[in-house]
């Protein structure tokens, strides 16, 4: 895709509105203000998240200004639009702890010398209850009942809190507050995109554009989730980043090219129909994954580290994804493989076992109640992850 516009409103996107405005702002070269938010629900931004911060470092490469904003407010409230269950609200402690990072993450893909940064407590904390229910007046309850996740939730008997219809409010009016243009979301929260479209004509500004990306499933082929331990983070050390991306289905390879990396469209079906293999399609995209992070010199020797885990080398020169410092003697197979982060639980370790993806010494281990005798230089392995008794 030769044309820069067609490939801002392209690549991995799954709906823009109003498509034909923006393409008339972008072709007028006005200098849009893009607006993008993420929340501080956990410490980490995985690669799921990354989607829309690459999208958001693709129109600033274009000239565009970046607005980018943790929601340390829209945080403690939480959003439901991806949950099917209410999200607990989170305390202030909470969010301070997980956003403490927040900014120095999405430096790893934005230009920190063009990017505007906001927390959106600056204004939201200032609003009073009249303010809201001016915002809440634009909005009947009809419409956030209608939302899918929220009609099956309700449908079932489970419980919507009335604090969950008020987020979209909150969103909509951050877009008041930094005079978007244009905001970058994901497919599960257009009903929060088309908020600020709602709520900015009530401030007499324009109705924002929006532009949904697609959502990338995590290691385990469902969406990428903090909470069910399926990510990989762009904070995760290269080994382990290198390890997880080989780990994903065979057939994600393509929509992780397109959604995770920066590698020109025009180069990836060459790429893929050069490795017609998976396996060497995956080390392709692991390497240019974790290159973006960490630069081709740290992923050219993740790549040679994965070689010798899986190739014909001793395991004496495999160099683990996690240590794990335990005294000599036996233990119960399931804590070692959460206790040294092989597995986010003990459920999830029981079905590895039973898949027969767990290795001990070279040993597979079948009995998902077995105690092993561990001594130092033992190695686990998990899938394609391995871990090490220190």
């Amino acid at each position: 895709m030769n044309n820069p516009i067609a490939e801002l409103l392209g690549r991995g996107v799954e709906e823009v509105i109003d498509y034909h405005h923006l393409e008339r702002q972008l072709v007028s070269k006005k200098k849009l203000r893009v607006k993008l938010g993420i929340d501080p629900t956990s410490q980490n931004i995985h690669i799921g998240r990354a989607v829309l911060l690459l999208k958001l470092r693709a129109f600033q490469d274009a000239g565009h200004q970046a607005v980018f904003i943790v929601g340390d407010s829209t945080g403690l409230v939480g959003d439901t639009s991806d949950k099917d269950s209410e999200r607990p609200m989170l305390t202030e402690a909470e969010v301070k702890a997980n956003m403490k990072t927040y900014f120095e993450q999405a430096y790893k893909i934005l230009d920190k010398k063009k990017t505007e940064v906001h927390y959106n407590s600056k204004w939201l904390n200032k609003l009073g209850f009249f303010e809201l229910a001016k915002l809440a007046n634009l909005f009947g309850l009809h419409e956030m009942e209608s939302r899918e996740i929220i009609a099956r939730r309700m449908k079932a008997g489970q419980r919507v809190s009335l604090h969950e219809a008020m987020y979209p409010l909150l969103q909509g009016y951050d877009s008041v507050a930094v005079k978007a243009d244009l905001e970058l979301g994901g497919t599960d929260q257009r009903f929060n995109l088309l908020a600020g479209r709602r709520i900015q004509p009530l401030y007499n500004q324009e109705p924002q554009d929006i532009l949904m990306m697609g959502i990338l499933e995590g290691t385990d082929g469902r969406k990428m989730s903090s909470s069910w331990g399926n990510v990989i983070n762009v904070t995760d050390e290269p080994n382990d980043m290198f390890g997880k991306v080989m780990s994903i289905s065979d057939d994600l390879i393509k929509k992780y090219f397109i959604l995770a990396t920066r590698v020109p469209l025009g180069e990836i079906d060459g790429i893929l129909r050069s490795n017609a293999n998976p396996r060497d399609q995956k080390l392709v995209l692991a390497q240019k994954i974790t290159e973006l992070y960490y630069g081709g010199k740290i992923a050219a020797q993740a790549k040679e580290n994965f070689g010798k885990k899986f190739g014909k080398n001793s395991s004496s020169e495999i160099e683990p994804d996690v240590v794990l410092s335990k005294k000599d003697g036996e233990y119960i197979l399931l804590d070692i493989l959460v206790e040294g982060k092989l597995a986010s639980s003990k459920s999830e370790a029981r079905r590895k076992i039973k898949e027969g993806a767990v290795n001990h010494n070279q040993q597979k281990i079948t009995d998902e109640n077995a105690r092993v005798k561990i001594a130092s230089g033992d190695l686990f392995r998990l899938g394609k992850r391995f871990l090490k008794i220190k």
